[in-house]
């Protein structure tokens, strides 16, 4: 059967059920009407049974059904003696993520037997859930020709990272292996930089021309749909393969025959553009919430889609990126990495931290006159800098988080800084009390001292804490708001960078205090 003819037939099935729908339309209006009386008694005794439901959650404990434990059964299978037939039908009943997430504690050997065992379709869904480290190890262990097959099958964007983890030799036999289509597909989405969002399309999309009529967008549809299985939506292109607009499927199955194809189309639907930075696209990708997101080259032409499932990867990684630079580091590291390699990452910044713990310190050594008048005040110097950072480690991660929205407008960010300023004076405010409290009672208890020296040195660390909290819950707010400003990741303003300025401002308010209150105007001595 051609596959206009089924296209035609498809329609014509459509068709009649309009006419039937129709016909049915007005019995279904007044079964409508009967069911009213029906659907307030439903009501009324749904609202029963979810009262009766909390009453019955409240009085018993949830019985939880223990998840099957699908690794054991899925090695079971493997390592039986039935016969390959009837290993792959079990395996058929998992899904792919769970046969992926055994490989790992198979023998080579086993391993071997799964790919004899599989054909290249289920081996390729096998493989999209793994590491492309991984996957690369995976395909190692095959026969050239087998591995080739497979990284056809795989989406070219996931291909390609594998092919990166293949050694150069082996790497070009594959590729020799490969049809001209995939190898096309594949040198496509390796032309981008990693960082560009065009590194993570896909060329696995429903592509039709602009002047087809619904007849022959039904005929490619059923064309293409062999070979591409993301057809929830159709992408529309000129005659000179400029991006026109996108069809959704249901759309298209529903019109009738007689409707403009142009009438479906949705020229205002979302794109970007495959040079555009990760960074800079990914709010665009997850504002809108569509299956695939099309890709352009910067003449316009349609060169592929960004999945769903990419984009949740794009943002997984952004967020592990950012989770490092908090951390002080400049990449991520992994359990096999040499040490060579690790203190690469870490080296550049400890050496910035270094450089201020100089100034912190040389701050300190101009308070010496104060700590030699004073020493008891030494012993509270680690409360005022740990809570000082602490603070504007937590304003650093809330800002951060903030302006993950990319039109946040002025007026907000002032209110943010003025929010994190006021969250930090009651909290230092109340921490404040507590340690002019507390404090003043160890240091009588402990130290001996009277009652007016304890809480005068008391007295001096809550303001102190009160004072340093508010200034760092302000600098942990503007430093990430002034890289961004700069258009400088706000990641990298990281906890270490944070705590250690504010070991500064912590430092010099806390002996400040101490040297104006205590010293010059109590005239404390001890």
């Amino acid at each position: 059967m051609s596959e206009e003819y089924r296209a035609e037939n498809l329609h014509e099935d459509i068709e009649k059920e309009h006419e039937i729908a129709e016909k049915d339309s007005g019995k279904r209006r007044a079964d409508d009407e009967k069911s009213d009386a029906k659907e307030n008694i439903d009501v009324k005794e749904l609202e029963r049974n979810l009262d009766s439901d909390n009453q019955q959650e409240s009085d018993e404990d949830e019985e939880f059904v223990a998840k099957p434990d699908y690794e054991k059964e899925i090695i079971g299978i493997i390592r039986s003696t039935i016969s390959p037939r009837i290993i792959r039908k079990e395996l058929d009943n998992y899904h792919e993520n769970d046969i992926a997430e055994i490989l790992p504690k198979l023998t080579t050997a086993e391993r071997a037997k799964l790919y004899r065992i599989l054909d290249t379709d289920m081996l390729s869904e096998i493989l999209e859930y793994t590491e492309e480290e991984e996957a690369s190890g995976y395909l190692k262990e095959m026969d050239l020709k087998k591995a080739a097959e497979i990284l056809s099958e795989l989406e070219p964007d996931t291909a390609v990272d594998i092919l990166r983890e293949i050694d150069k030799s082996k790497r070009l036999l594959l590729i020799d292996l490969l049809d001209e289509s995939v190898r096309k597909d594949i040198a496509l989405i390796a032309s981008f930089d990693e960082d560009e969002i065009g590194s993570r399309m896909t060329t696995n999309c429903i592509i039709i021309r602009e002047n087809l009529t619904i007849k022959q967008a039904m005929s490619e549809l059923v064309a293409q749909a062999s070979e591409n299985d993301n057809i929830s939506t159709l992408f529309v292109v000129d005659e000179n393969g400029d991006y026109y607009g996108a069809i959704d499927l249901k759309e298209l199955i529903i019109a009738r025959q007689n409707t403009s194809l142009e009438t479906l189309i949705v020229t205002s639907y979302p794109y970007v553009y495959g040079h555009e930075e990760i960074d800079d696209c990914i709010e665009k990708l997850k504002d809108y919430s569509e299956d695939s997101i099309p890709v352009l080259d910067n003449s316009n032409h349609l060169l592929g889609v960004i999945t769903s499932q990419s984009v949740i990867e794009v943002i997984d990684d952004e967020m592990g990126e950012d989770y490092v630079r908090l951390a002080g580091l400049i990449a991520e590291e992994d359990l096999e990495e040499p040490i060579g390699e690790s203190m690469r990452k870490r080296l550049p910044w400890l050496l910035v931290l270094l450089g201020l713990g100089m100034v912190v310190s040389s701050v300190v050594g101009l308070f010496e006159a104060v700590v030699s008048q004073l020493t008891l005040i030494m012993a509270f110097q680690s409360l005022i800098l740990d809570m000082s950072g602490n603070v504007g480690t937590q304003s650093l991660a809330v800002t951060i988080r903030v302006l993950v929205d990319e039109n946040l407008t002025t007026k907000q960010k002032i209110s943010l800084v003025l929010k994190e300023i006021r969250v930090g004076f009651c909290n230092g405010f109340i921490l404040g009390i507590a340690s002019f409290v507390l404090v003043g009672l160890y240091i009588v208890v402990a130290k001996g001292k009277t009652f007016a020296f304890a809480y005068a040195v008391s007295g001096c660390i809550g303001g102190a804490l009160l004072v340093a909290m508010v200034i760092s819950s302000a600098v942990g707010t503007l430093i990430p708001l002034f890289f961004k400003k700069i258009d400088v990741d706000p990641a990298v303003a990281s906890g270490p960078l944070i705590t250690t300025v504010n070991d500064l401002v912590a430092v010099v308010t806390y002996y400040g205090l101490s040297w104006i209150l205590l010293i010059n105007t109590m005239g404390l001595v001890a």
